[in-house]
């Protein structure tokens, strides 16, 4: 297809490169929880109830969720709580005048433990509607549940998933209390946690000292998830540096196809099992979620974390110990340059590592788990004076191994940013300036079983403080998601022009 010579009023629905849920084939059954036009700031509230025809054991369940939106709209974040459990975040296109719709789904299976039972569903999709933001979400989501057969055996998923208790905010933190079932053995911790959509800490990536008089004055760009335990860090964890479909300045970047993670807003995970045999006296215990790097008394993060328990079938309580344990000091320099009105940088290298070991003893015997995580960020930011040139180039690596009885698990992360946008002053229009995104993103996921790879590549112009049929903007944009592993290759990439897709091919 010939693409226009530059965005109109309406172009392609958005895709993303990423293959589909693998889904069994067997019978299912689909449940909606949210059908909404979302206009304002009030929560969506309903009920789930277990499907009848379906009733279970269930090998997958999957949420999808559609969208549409038409008009003038910025990007919105969303989040899906069940039985007041995060299962869900995401973030929103924004649209054309003449409307686009999106589709987005995941594999939740790991929250069956919720879903056999009635729970309360709340969608938060905080929205602006007036004279000129147009834009109405509507949004329906649904939970397609696949049954078992013969060849298809039920999943296998933790025992429970708890929210946490009790929960109160203090600045970038987030505290709750959980009570955990005696006869644990295994706990995993998540946590949906992402920059605020509005103000700073959303651009936290690009954060510089305020003595450099940087428009976002929050101090180092190096941002940390830790877990507490009754005091006690338990775990560490790089956050994603988001971006969301208005971000770099340049709306035109993410049209139609959006950054990597954009859609589905993955958790952070941590092996939190090493501490399990000390959690089972039956009383409440503290956890807290903290965003290290925040500068003191600035809030703009958004946490919702979760437990992952298993227990023991044959024993009312389990009991254990930690064995080990070293958490190693945030070494990390900034090497800062600039005043306000002149040239300026921040040169960001950080790392560090966590070492925690505990044994629980089970019907089965005792069984040892030790947690190691490593994690390091090299991130290199320069602007020009008056920020007209913004550069970074910045990758971000966490790595978390979990060995358990002798058997090993490893996951490491490996993300990426390397862009410049430039804001100069347009020649022949009076107080129109040009704005110019260049930008490659990689996201990185590697396990014993599969690697896969999204990137992307786009660039976008447009120019700012004119009236919308006056911007001229333009846009190439090519995304890629490849994976390899057991169950064989998978290789897809989309590339648009002007909002329009010229190429969508698979290769393996």
């Amino acid at each position: 297809m010939t693409p226009p010579s530059e965005f109109g009023s309406d172009y392609d629905d958005p895709r993303t490169p990423a293959p589909k849920v693998a889904v069994p084939d067997t019978r299912h059954c689909e449940v909606q929880i949210v059908r909404n036009q979302f206009r304002n700031f009030d929560p969506y509230r309903a009920t789930y109830t277990p499907p009848a025809d379906c009733q279970g054991p269930w090998s997958k369940v999957v949420v999808r969720m559609h969208g549409a939106v038409k008009g003038v709209q910025y990007d919105r974040l969303g989040h899906i709580t069940i039985g007041g459990v995060g299962v869900f975040r995401t973030s929103t296109p924004e649209p054309s005048t003449d409307g686009i719709a999106w589709d987005v789904e995941k594999d939740v299976t790991s929250y069956i433990p919720l879903l056999r039972t009635p729970q309360p569903v709340v969608m938060e999709l905080g929205n602006v509607v007036d004279d000129t933001y147009t834009g109405v979400l509507d949004i329906t989501v649904t939970l397609d549940f696949y049954t078992t057969d013969r060849h298809t055996p039920p999943a296998r998923t933790a025992n429970a998933v708890l929210p946490l208790k009790d929960q109160i905010r203090e600045d970038s933190d987030l505290i709750g209390t959980a009570t955990l079932p005696r006869n644990t053995t295994r706990l995993l911790g998540e946590v949906y946690v992402t920059g605020s959509g509005g103000g700073c800490e959303e651009f936290w990536d690009t954060s510089a000292p305020a003595s450099t008089g940087y428009s976002c004055p929050d101090g180092s760009p190096y941002r940390e998830v830790d877990v507490s335990i009754d005091g006690k860090l338990a775990g560490i964890a790089l956050p994603y540096p988001y971006i969301y479909t208005g971000g770099w300045s340049n709306p035109y970047e993410w049209r139609p196809s959006p950054a990597p993670r954009a859609f589905d807003i993955k958790p952070l995970t941590y092996d939190l099992t090493p501490f399990a045999g000390v959690l089972t006296d039956g009383k409440p215990h503290e956890f807290r979620v903290h965003v290290d790097g925040v500068p003191a008394g600035q809030s703009g993060w958004f946490t919702v974390p979760n437990l992952h328990v298993w227990t023991d079938p044959h024993r009312a309580q389990t009991t254990g110990s930690l064995t080990s344990y070293a958490v190693g000091p945030l070494a990390k320099t900034d090497d800062v340059t600039g005043a306000p009105n002149q040239a300026g940088s921040v040169d960001t290298t950080a790392s560090r590592t966590l070492s925690i070991s505990g044994y629980v003893d089970t019907s089965a015997g005792r069984v040892r788990t030790s947690v190691n995580r490593t994690l390091s960020n090299v991130s290199k930011h320069t602007w020009d004076a008056g920020e007209s040139r913004d550069a970074l180039d910045a990758t971000w690596r966490d790595t978390a191994t979990t060995i358990s009885n002798g058997r090993v698990e490893r996951t490491e992360l490996d993300y990426g940013k390397n862009g410049v946008l430039t804001f100069l002053p347009n020649a022949t229009i009076p107080g129109g300036y040009d704005v110019v995104t260049d930008l490659r993103i990689h996201d990185t996921i590697r396990t014993p079983a599969r690697t896969s790879t999204e990137t992307y590549d786009g660039r976008a112009s447009w120019i700012y403080g004119v009236p919308r049929d006056q911007r001229h903007a333009t846009g190439t944009q090519t995304v890629r998601y490849r994976a390899i592993g057991q169950n064989g290759c998978f290789d897809h990439t989309l590339t648009a022009v002007n909002g329009v897709y010229t190429k969508d091919f698979y290769r393996c």
